[in-house]
C-alpha cells in the first residue's frame, strides 16, 4: 500500500498485505471518522473511551472537560492509543467462517501533550465544529474565556500509526463455490436524517446543510 512503518511497534502482523502507511491515504482515513476510541492506563487498570477527535497537520486533537480523567491522566505523559474504524461493507461468505467486514482503520501511538496556547486551542476548537458541520465555527458564537478555561484538549503527534483495510468479495473456499447461498458485499455509509428543529428556536431558520468535512492540511 506505500510506504513503511512509522517504527516496529505500527508493523502490521496479522494480514500484513492490507497495511496502509502512506501517510495520504492515513490522513483520508481519519478525515472521514467522526469518533475515536481512546486508550490508556490508569491506576494501572486499563481504558478504552470513545471521544470526537480532528486532524490539523501531522496532529489529532481531542477534547474534553478540564476536570476529565481521561485528559487529566494523558496530560501526564502516559502512552497512549487511538483508534479509528470505518465500516465500508459487510462481506457474506458461503460459510460462516469466512464472513468479514470491509474496513478501513487507523491506529496512532505516542503520548498526549496538553495544548495551553489560546489561539491553538481555539484552532483545535474550530476543527471539531467544522468537523460535524463544514463553516459551523463562523456561524455560532465563540467561547468565552471561561468556557475555554473549563475546556482542556490534547495533542497527539502522528508520528507512529499505519492503517489497515479490507476491500473485496468473500475470500470463500474452491471448495464453498458451489453452496447454493448468496455471497457478497453488502455496502454501508454513514447518511445525514433529516434536521429536527431545537423547539426553543426564537425565529424560522434554516438547517446548516450537512456535507463531508474537507482535509485539513
Amino acid at each position: 500500500m506505500g510506504g513503511r512503518p512509522s517504527s516496529e511497534r505500527t508493523r502490521v502482523r496479522r494480514e500484513p498485505k492490507r497495511a496502509v502507511h502512506d501517510r495520504d491515504e492515513i490522513n483520508a482515513i481519519l478525515d472521514e471518522g467522526f469518533v475515536c476510541h481512546l486508550g490508556f492506563l490508569h491506576d494501572g487498570q486499563p481504558f478504552v473511551i470513545p471521544t470526537l477527535y480532528a486532524r490539523i497537520g501531522d496532529n489529532v486533537y481531542v477534547h474534553g472537560s478540564a476536570a476529565s480523567r481521561m485528559l487529566r491522566t494523558l496530560d501526564g505523559g502516559v502512552d497512549a492509543c487511538l483508534t479509528v474504524t470505518l465500516v465500508d461493507g459487510l462481506v457474506l461468505a458461503r460459510s460462516i467462517f469466512n464472513h468479514s467486514i470491509n474496513y478501513r482503520s487507523v491506529v496512532v501511538l505516542g503520548r498526549a501533550a496538553a495544548v495551553e496556547e489560546r489561539d491553538e486551542k481555539l484552532r483545535a476548537l474550530e476543527a471539531f465544529s467544522d468537523r460535524l458541520v463544514p463553516g459551523r465555527w463562523a456561524d455560532v458564537r465563540q467561547p468565552t474565556a471561561k468556557e475555554l478555561k473549563a475546556t482542556a484538549i490534547l495533542r497527539l503527534p502522528l508520528d507512529e500509526v499505519s492503517a489497515k483495510r479490507r476491500t473485496g468479495p468473500p475470500n470463500d473456499y474452491e471448495s464453498d463455490l458451489a453452496v447454493p447461498v448468496w455471497a457478497g458485499v453488502i455496502p454501508l455509509r454513514l447518511q445525514a436524517g433529516e434536521p429536527w428543529p431545537d423547539p426553543r428556536l426564537t425565529r424560522d431558520l434554516d438547517p446548516p446543510v450537512w456535507a463531508p468535512t474537507a482535509p485539513r492540511s
